[in-house]
């Protein structure tokens, strides 16, 4: 498929239409942030077309559709999630129960709804929340819930394709309750033989769990491995 092209500060991106193709990622630009194409739809087959080749959805509500493959990734292997001490007695208290599954589209919702540092607005817009509850209800998005007093308190959702595991975002209304979910998703994804959780992009707060960056093109390649198992 040939694709149009967008001139752009540091290079050219591709604009794509109706078909699922994307180019291939070393084609992204460095800056900003490994941003690879613009348009196209948020169907379920244009979204794991995606995700296999390590590509993700993000916009804000002003903006045509953006498609991003940063260089570095932002991974966390599971067998080196790290727990601080505060949050190990939290885990031990058992004070949430952790639910999977159970309010999808309340978790989304709710990550859409909740204020981040330095950013305006939400990138989980209406058209977001839809698309991946389609992929939900196809069987490639997941939610871990944490709850207390049969109340959702907080919890992060994902896609999940062979061994990989690709995070979105997550939200917390009692503290700890979203730190909680994540560690008890890692520990099951883990036992499910998940080889890689994609962070996407490096926050403080994920390298306390023991994410770290590495090169796309290492991405890229146990992105091949572990979905193609």
């Amino acid at each position: 498929m040939s694709h149009g092209y967008y001139q752009l500060p540091g290079g050219l991106v591709a604009a794509i239409d109706g078909h699922c193709a994307f180019p291939p990622i070393n084609q992204a630009l460095k800056e900003p942030n490994g941003l690879i194409a613009i348009g196209g739809d948020l169907s379920v087959n244009r979204l794991l077309s995606a995700y296999q080749q390590g590509i993700f959805p993000w916009c804000n509500e002003d903006e045509p559709l953006l498609w991003w493959s940063p260089d570095p990734r932002m991974v966390l292997f599971p067998e080196e999630l790290s727990i601080s001490r505060s949050l190990a007695k939290t885990l031990k208290n058992a004070k949430f129960e952790i639910r999977y599954n159970t309010a999808f589209r309340e978790v989304i919702t709710a990550c859409s709804e909740t204020a981040r540092p330095a950013q305006q607005g939400t990138w989980i817009t209406e058209s977001i929340i839809e698309a991946y509850c389609n992929m939900h209800e196809a069987g490639y998005a997941f939610s871990a819930e944490a709850w207390l007093n049969d109340q959702l308190v907080g919890g992060c959702y994902g896609i999940k394709l062979g061994r990989v595991f690709f995070g979105e975002s997550m939200f917390h209304q009692v503290t700890d309750a979203s730190k909680v979910a994540f560690v008890t998703l890692v520990k099951k994804l883990r036992d499910d033989n998940v080889g890689m959780i994609d962070c996407q992009m490096n926050t403080t707060h994920l390298a306390r769990f023991g994410a770290r960056e590495i090169p796309r093109e290492i991405f890229a390649q146990k992105l091949e491995e572990l979905i193609n198992f």
